[in-house]
């Protein structure tokens, strides 16, 4: 593992133009300037972060959704406090990324006042990259806890039919004096179902131990990838990790849950998806200064860790995204000329401006 070099080929787009960009398109299908800047946000990051597979490509599958009426661009999140540290978002079957933010907000002022704050959100939608929401409360100064449900793509272990979704689990804390904060987001299966889409949409070969094909045998081709089923990490592990996720979020919340979710690029019916956030002080147990040494001392002993064979460099969860995105501020964010095409086609449907390229 080594720090990440600059990228070649490709068409290349500055942060800020792609930012430019799906806000006008959001704004074009009915999104108040607020609300587009804010999905655009949690796009532009992940791709800035190198998460592909859920950056700015997911638009035209969010804009066909717009289109077919199973997703309402105008829908505002609302918010009731049930307890002084619990609330619940809903949705109105909006875009995820709007609930989602109403929600993280909201348990990160109620862990202000009380050290801890709880949001259960319901019918919502894919609300992108995880990590986004927790970078939203690491930034506050918080740690938290990101949960969602997805539409079913992994079986439970010892099943053959998709059931559970390939649903995040992520969380955060503050860094220390002079370390990055702690960002983890990861699926339960071997990889994230969204990077099939990306592989699909590339003419790309995925390896042979993500997913089966619909006669449960292994596949490098992502099209019949998705005609079968993505595969749990850890086997019965990741499977209870995937039930888990539908627990918190989609039984606890009144949304969907046990194959009930709708996926984003299914245009049948609204996606009624379920998230859980949580939101904590770090000063609760001592001072934040002390914490912040602490994880000073955790990322120390982590990163300085004797390294295994082969291995230049260890990293701390979530640095290597971060120096990902160091690099794709200064040299700018690479995509292909087909997603280039696909994204302009979205913008003449609604006769905005092109996306511009470096």
């Amino acid at each position: 593992m080594t720090i990440p070099e600059p990228e070649t080929g490709g068409v290349r787009v500055d942060a800020s133009d792609a930012q430019t960009f799906v806000t006008s398109l959001l704004v074009a299908h009915g999104l108040s300037t607020e609300n587009a800047e804010t999905v655009a946000r949690g796009l532009v990051q992940a791709d800035l972060r190198g998460v592909e597979s859920h950056g700015i490509n997911r638009i035209p599958s969010y804009l066909a959704r717009v289109r077919n009426g199973v997703l309402d661009p105008k829908a505002e999140p609302t918010l009731a406090q049930i307890t002084p540290v619990v609330a619940q978002v809903d949705g109105h079957n909006g875009f995820g990324f709007l609930a989602a933010a109403r929600g993280i907000d909201a348990a990160v002022e109620m862990a202000r006042t009380f050290g801890i704050g709880m949001v259960s959100i319901k019918h919502s939608n894919h609300f992108g990259m995880s990590a986004w929401i927790v970078r939203r409360a690491t930034d506050a100064g918080m740690m938290s806890l990101v949960f969602t449900n997805s539409s079913p793509a992994l079986p439970v272990w010892g099943g053959k039919s998709q059931l559970m979704g390939v649903s995040p689990i992520a969380c955060g804390a503050p860094g220390g004096h002079d370390s990055k904060p702690f960002i983890l987001d990861m699926a339960p299966s071997i990889a994230a179902r969204g990077k099939i889409y990306k592989a699909l949409r590339r003419g790309e070969k995925i390896p042979t131990d993500w997913a089966l094909d619909s006669e449960g045998k292994p596949t490098d081709q992502p099209a019949e990838a998705l005609k079968g089923v993505m595969l749990p990490m850890g086997g019965p592990k990741g499977s209870a990790l995937a039930i888990m996720m539908d627990v918190f979020s989609g039984v606890l919340s009144g949304s969907a849950f046990a194959g009930g979710v709708t996926g984003p690029y299914d245009m049948s019916k609204p996606g009624d998806v379920g998230h859980f956030l949580v939101a904590v002080k770090p000063d609760l147990f001592m001072s934040l200064d002390e914490f912040r040494e602490r994880m000073d001392v955790l990322y120390q002993r982590v990163v300085g860790s004797d390294k295994m064979h082969g291995v230049e460099r260890i990293y701390f969860p979530g640095e290597i995204e971060h120096l990902t995105e160091e690099q794709r501020l200064k040299d700018g964010i690479q995509y292909v000329q087909d997603e280039i095409d696909a994204l302009n086609a979205e913008a003449e449907r609604v006769n905005v401006a092109k996306i511009r390229t470096m």
